[in-house]
Parts: structure tokens; C-alpha cells; sequence
């Protein structure tokens, strides 16, 4: 029976030769596609594990466990990546550990990051949240706006002190369009990307694909893929 940080290895392994076949089949190169472990629901031992491995990009979606988790694994050369709806109450909290928000999807958000950010010194990266499965107007069922949202809301990270506009995120959707189609999906992302850029040319981040579809991701061009499972295994609870 292998010891948890063999499983792990063995799985981090997995992963990243399978994100190194996906950039081959579509022709790039693999350091130009960040792996982000997702280690929700996952305890501060498992992070340590991954840093010991090389991982130096960790994700979480829910402050209450990320914050003590980012606390207790300060002394690791992290990056931690907030990829969870994020309510503004919270903005807080976040900004103290997260260097990068995936999940920005409002005016009102980008302004209680920005106080605090400023309040802690700190120039947080956030990423525009693009719901597409959300029509004009509305917002996605798993947090975003529509895409004919993105460019106003980027321009007020790009506006708003201490804070730097990444890039754009999102999650295959669940219904609409693009549902059950996650190439499709990112394809679309990055379209959205390109023209973000022509505004914002450092905001060149594209955030998509997680276990089940990074593959896809990789192909239509994401420069982060989200990967929590395939690494760490089925969280607990979802047995």
C-alpha cells in the first residue's frame, strides 16, 4: 500500500506527462502551461507534500479553510490562487494570503479588493470570472459575467489601486450553449482573451480546465489549468 506522498507523487506525475501530451498534440511547448493544484477540502500536510514535490501554485475556494491552511504553510515558497465565488465581506481575508483572484465578477468586488489590497500594501492579480452560460446582463450559475461584461469590468481592476489585471477565467458551463462541449468553451475564452489584450496586453492569463478537461484546455490555448482531484484524489465526502 503506498504512503499518501507516494500517491500523490504518482499522481502529480500523471498529471503533469498528461499536460505535457496535450501540449504536444497541439504543438506547445509545456512551460508555457502552469499547473495549479486545487488542495480544497485537503489538509496543510498535503500542501507541504506537493511543495516538497515542486508544486509551487496551490489553489482554494473557500476562505474559512484557505485562510488557517495558508497560515500554517507560510513558511512554503507558495503562490496561492483564490478560485471560489468570493463575497465582498471576505475580500479581506483573502487579500492577506491570495496573491491571485480567478474569481472577480462585479464592480462591487473589485472595490472591497482594492481597499484591501491598499489598506495591506499588497498588489493582488485578479482575472475577469467569464460566465458562458450567462446572456447580456446576467450573471453564471457558478459565479462570471457574460462575456459583453468583461471588457468594462477589466477596465476597472486595470483602474483601481492595488490591484493588476491577470487575465480572464472561467468553468466548461453546465448548461447553455456551450454545455457539454468544454473545447468549445475555452475555445471561446480565449477569444475573449485575444481581445482583452488588444486593451490590456500584460493581461495574458487564461484560466481553464480542471481534472476532467484540461486536455481541452491545453488545446485552445489556457496558460492555467485548475487540477484538484487528479492529483489529490476524490476529495472526501464525495466518495
Amino acid at each position: 500500500m503506498p504512503t499518501r506522498a507516494e500517491q500523490i507523487a504518482a499522481n502529480l506525475a500523471a498529471v503533469r506527462q498528461r499536460i505535457a501530451r496535450a501540449c504536444e498534440a497541439a504543438g506547445r511547448d509545456p512551460a508555457e502551461v502552469t499547473l495549479i493544484v486545487v488542495t480544497k477540502t485537503y489538509p496543510a500536510e498535503d500542501v507541504r507534500v506537493l511543495a516538497g514535490l515542486g508544486v509551487r501554485e496551490v489553489a482554494e475556494n473557500r476562505d474559512q479553510d484557505a485562510a488557517p491552511k495558508a497560515e500554517a504553510c507560510a513558511d512554503l515558497p507558495l503562490s496561492w490562487h483564490f478560485v471560489g465565488q468570493l463575497q465582498t465581506n471576505k475580500a479581506r481575508s483573502v487579500v492577506r494570503y491570495a496573491d491571485h483572484v480567478h474569481s472577480v465578477d462585479r464592480l462591487r468586488l473589485v472595490t472591497a479588493l482594492s481597499t484591501a489590497a491598499t489598506a495591506a500594501g499588497k498588489r493582488l492579480g485578479c482575472l475577469v470570472q467569464v460566465a458562458l452560460d450567462a446572456g447580456s446582463g446576467e450573471r453564471g450559475e457558478r459565479g462570471g459575467v457574460a462575456p459583453d461584461a468583461v471588457g468594462p469590468l477589466a477596465d476597472a481592476i486595470a483602474a483601481a489601486d492595488g490591484l493588476r489585471l491577470d487575465g480572464v477565467m472561467t468553468v466548461a458551463p453546465l448548461a447553455g450553449a456551450y454545455a457539454g462541449q468544454p473545447r468549445a468553451a475555452f475555445d471561446r475564452l480565449t477569444e475573449i482573451s485575444s481581445r482583452l489584450r488588444e486593451t490590456h496586453p500584460a493581461a495574458n492569463m487564461v484560466s481553464a480546465g480542471m481534472s476532467q478537461d484540461l486536455d481541452e484546455a491545453v488545446a485552445a490555448g489556457a496558460t492555467h489549468v485548475r487540477v484538484g482531484t487528479a492529483v489529490l484524489g476524490v476529495r472526501p465526502g464525495l466518495r
